[in-house]
């Protein structure tokens, strides 16, 4: 597959909207701007929350939208075998533990008399270690990254932003990692894997080039670059690009059916339309 390759990567867990629509769009346009690809990837991990009909809508709404992508769609639910190798990879570096906290227990650690105030990083309210050095064995429970014996292993962590609301070269702090990201869950007790472990993984089996996807996971990509290094896969470039909001200013949700996709399919709306409501260029 030559060229420039790409993605977009909804969860089927309900209808697409405006900003599925932006994200979607800004993509498939890179990609044939480029001479490229835009591969489509479902990310339905979370099986529980995760339909059928959502995902039969996927594809409709992306084909009204004139949206292609080459077959087959990558499935994460399938994707179980490679999750378990990465995990296992990291677990034999030595830079994993088992953790046993509840939502609970972390909250409660958390607001316990402490200098400073816990950082807020990829996945809210950074760990505060309280597992990190008691040696868990509980088939049940969470596995963590060590942050700091992650880091301890690495050198030169960067990637390249090509915006438009980062453009450049990006080059992360050791000890901001540590302090700003944290111990993050890597497999859930209930799924075997997260999204961040499942995406590192997937783009890079899916030989992507470029990661296309909205600004509120730009604090992700150094969790990201920290585990393509330890995995040994490759680093993309990134792009990522503004949220659609509301008249409040909050982002679209997928509870927000009056934004759904279908909808103003129903009421008559175009694909031309929806660019126009998103703020993109008619399709030449």
């Amino acid at each position: 597959m030559a060229g420039l390759i790409t993605r977009f990567a909804p969860s089927p867990t309900g209808p697409l909207h405006l900003g599925h629509a932006f994200s979607a769009l800004t993509a498939f346009d890179r990609a044939r701007a480029d001479g490229g690809h835009c591969l489509l990837r479902i990310e339905d991990i979370d099986t529980a929350r995760c339909k059928a009909g959502f995902e039969q809508a996927i594809y409709d709404d992306l084909h009204w939208l004139g949206i292609e992508w080459p077959q087959p769609v990558l499935h994460q639910s399938r994707r179980g075998a490679a999750y378990a190798a990465a995990l296992a990879r990291l677990e034999s570096l030595g830079v994993t533990y088992r953790c046993t906290c509840t939502r609970g227990d972390i909250r409660a650690a958390l607001s316990a008399p402490q200098e400073g105030v816990p950082f807020v990083g990829p996945d809210g309210p950074v760990y505060p270690g309280t597992c990190r050095d008691a040696d868990r064995h509980a088939p049940d429970a969470a596995i963590r990254l060590n942050m700091a014996r992650a880091i301890a292993r690495l050198r030169d962590l960067a990637f390249d932003e090509l915006g438009p609301l980062h453009t450049g070269p990006h080059r992360f702090d050791p000890e901001a990692l540590i302090a700003e990201v944290g111990d993050i869950v890597l497999a859930r007790r209930d799924i075997g894997t997260s999204y961040h472990l499942a995406v590192t993984v997937d783009d890079a089996a899916q030989g992507v080039t470029l990661v296309t996807r909205g600004d509120d996971l730009f604090d992700a990509t150094a969790l990201h670059v920290v585990l393509q290094r330890l995995l040994d896969l490759p680093t993309p470039a990134y792009h990522h690009h503004r949220l659609i909001r509301d008249a409040a200013g909050k982002r679209l949700a997928k509870r927000d059916d009056s934004r759904a996709l279908g909808l103003y399919r129903a009421e008559g709306a175009t694909p031309d339309d929806i660019r126009a409501l998103v703020g993109l260029a008619r399709r030449g």
